[in-house]
C-alpha cells in the first residue's frame, strides 16, 4: 500500500473512532448523570430524540475529521464515514428490532439510517468550504 491509502484509510478510521468515543462516552455520562435511566430500563422519546441529536452532531464532526484528514478528496472519504455509519445503523437495526422496550421505539434506528449519509455528506462540505475560504 502506498502512503496515501494509508493515509486514506487512516481518515475514515479516525473519524469512524471519534464518532463511536463521542456517542459512547455521552451515553455513558448521560447515565451516569441520571438523564439516562440505568442500562436495560426503557427510555421516553424525549431522551431518544436527544440521543438522535448529539449523535447527528457527532456523525458530522466525524465526516469532518474523515474529511479533514484526507490526503485528498475530502468529501469521498467524508461519505466513505457515511456508509460505514449506514451500515452500522442499519447492522444496529436488524440486531435490536422488536428486543424490547430497553432498545427504544422502532423510529429510533431507522432516524440513524436516514441520517448517516447527509451528516457525512454536512461534514465533508464544511471541509469544501474551509478549504475554498483559504
Amino acid at each position: 500500500m502506498n502512503k496515501n491509502t494509508l493515509t486514506s484509510i487512516g481518515a475514515v478510521v479516525a473519524g469512524f473512532v471519534a464518532v463511536f468515543v463521542l456517542s459512547l462516552g455521552t451515553d455513558v455520562v448521560m447515565h451516569i448523570a441520571g438523564v439516562f435511566p440505568q442500562l436495560g430500563q426503557p427510555m421516553s422519546d424525549a431522551l431518544f430524540v436527544l440521543a438522535t441529536l448529539y449523535r447527528t452532531v457527532y456523525c458530522i464532526a466525524g465526516s469532518y475529521i474523515a474529511a479533514r484528514l484526507a490526503p485528498n478528496r475530502p468529501m469521498e472519504h467524508a461519505l466513505v464515514l457515511g456508509v460505514l455509519g449506514l451500515i452500522v445503523s442499519i447492522t444496529g437495526a436488524v440486531v435490536t428490532w422488536n428486543k424490547g422496550p430497553a432498545f427504544g421505539p422502532h423510529w429510533y434506528p431507522l432516524a440513524l439510517i436516514v441520517t448517516a449519509i447527509p451528516c457525512a455528506w454536512v461534514g465533508g462540505r464544511l471541509r469544501i468550504m474551509q478549504l475554498h475560504t483559504r
